[in-house]
């Protein structure tokens, strides 16, 4: 996705549907002979004006606030005008309309998903990874998430990255500097202790992995799905973890003939879970849908939930299950109705081993949830004692890694007895690259176009 920078956009800033306040955002160079057309006044910047919007024959289409503000000091860095008014679907689109029909002349056109916030970042009025943050902030599910992407906005991971690029930055100065006099180069890492430095940096880089890695699980959170054969309570479970009755739960084996997801937040970390139908062999076509449906879910997990029925806990047919269940997400084995045992069928079992994955509940009791809610937590790799400092992507940590790969070759050459500085220098100068792509120094044109057609339109 490509965007022109030069010409203006509007759009409607607000959530689509009926509200008391709808907002109708404006962008571009020199805004000020548009805005002058469109009200028919000089607004001062950063003046609240009430006044009317009117269509082109000066009837009044609404009433509101009208807010200029110059560049650079608004959202965007271009001047920026706001219109408030009224939340309904068909005013905001009479305004809009409005707009464009002044605007042609000055070539206003309407702006494309989140083309104001890139238009922030191209004029350096936030970092790449502030302006990712403004649309985690809008999908936060949780007040631990917000609090983390407003974190983020407000330049905390940022901070973070540039201390470890000015770092990285001062060590390949000298190594650059060392290869403009070749005599020097064998002494280089003694004299600078590069080595020490080195090590240094990559300390530093392991704790905001870290970090990234915490704040990732606070944004994504786990697709957790429950899988196994009909009436072993997967939906008595979905039901005990969320609280509430969300799924139907009979003695009847089959009930659940969909997948039925619900989320769920653990220590602040969402956890999206999904009931799936029982998994066994039947000719009833409805019922054979959802089992498709559920291995398709299957194929799609973080984290699988394969319950057992304790009372059967060698049965053929959870062999099959297993069999057929991926082999690169976690599976928990969880044993449910444990209140149903006597204390012989108990100790048939297997052994209660949250380290090896083995649980035994009773979602109809509440028995053993505790354990199966921290054995969560535990795979997803959340320590808990708080929420991460800041959001952060998927991208985020492969820049990390990436960087982290670059520096132990470079730890390489520095310890080797043929220490060959341009290589040393070469991986420092990779390792930094990727370090930087995280605030968008070193990012691709279809890498932007990426991140911001995910956000909504009018951000």
């Amino acid at each position: 996705m490509s965007y022109s920078s030069h010409s203006p956009i509007v759009a409607i800033a607000t959530a689509p549907g009926r509200g008391g306040i709808g907002v109708i955002r404006v962008s571009g160079p020199q805004l000020r002979a548009f805005t002058q057309a469109l009200l028919n006044t000089e607004l001062k910047p950063r003046h609240a004006h009430y006044i009317p919007f009117a269509d082109a024959q000066g009837q009044s289409i609404d009433e509101g606030i009208a807010l200029f503000f110059s560049a650079p000091n608004s959202y965007t860095g271009e001047d920026v005008l706001e219109l408030q008014g009224h939340g309904g679907p068909a005013v905001l689109r009479r305004v809009l309309e409005r707009c464009l029909e002044v605007g042609k002349e000055y070539g206003l056109r309407l702006a494309e998903p989140g083309e104001f916030t890139q238009r922030a970042f191209l004029n350096d009025r936030m970092d790449l990874a502030q302006a990712e943050a403004v649309a985690d902030l809008i999908n936060a599910s949780s007040s631990a998430a917000a609090k983390s992407a407003m974190a983020s906005l407000s330049g905390a991971f940022s901070q973070h990255v540039n201390e470890l690029a000015d770092k990285l930055v001062h060590l390949r100065m000298l190594v650059e500097a060392t290869l403009d006099f070749p005599e020097e180069e064998i002494d280089f890492l003694e004299k600078y202790q590069a080595a020490a430095q080195l090590q240094t940096i990559q300390q530093t880089l392991h704790d905001l992995m870290r970090q990234a890695k915490q704040g990732m699980v606070l944004r994504d959170g786990l697709h957790v799905v429950l899988a196994g054969q009909p009436n072993v309570g997967k939906s008595s479970l979905l039901n005990a973890l969320a609280g509430d009755d969300i799924a139907i739960v009979t003695d009847i084996a089959g009930t659940t003939r969909d997948r039925v997801t619900q989320l769920i937040h653990l220590d602040g970390v969402p956890i999206h879970i999904v009931d799936t139908a029982g998994l066994r062999e039947t000719e009833d076509t409805v019922e054979s849908i959802g089992i498709e449906r559920s291995w398709a879910e299957i194929a799609k997990a973080n984290v699988i939930l394969h319950l057992h029925d304790a009372r059967q806990p060698n049965d053929q047919l959870d062999d099959a299950i297993t069999a057929r269940l991926p082999t690169d997400v976690p599976i928990l084995n969880v044993y449910n109705k444990c209140d149903l045992l006597d204390e012989a069928a108990a100790s048939a079992l297997p052994e209660h081993n949250p380290q090896a994955r083995t649980l035994h509940i009773s979602a109809k009791k509440g028995q053993g949830l505790d354990n199966l809610r921290s054995a969560l937590l535990d795979i997803a790799g959340w320590t808990g004692g708080g929420e991460s400092p800041w959001l952060a992507r998927e991208r985020h940590l492969r820049a990390l890694e990436n960087s982290n790969e670059h520096l132990s070759i470079a730890a390489q050459h520095a310890s080797h007895s043929d220490q060959v500085l341009d290589l040393f220098a070469e991986e420092l100068r990779l390792a930094h690259e990727s370090l930087s792509s995280i605030t968008g120094e070193f990012t691709s044109d279809d890498l932007l176009g990426e991140i911001f057609s995910s956000f909504c339109i009018g951000k």
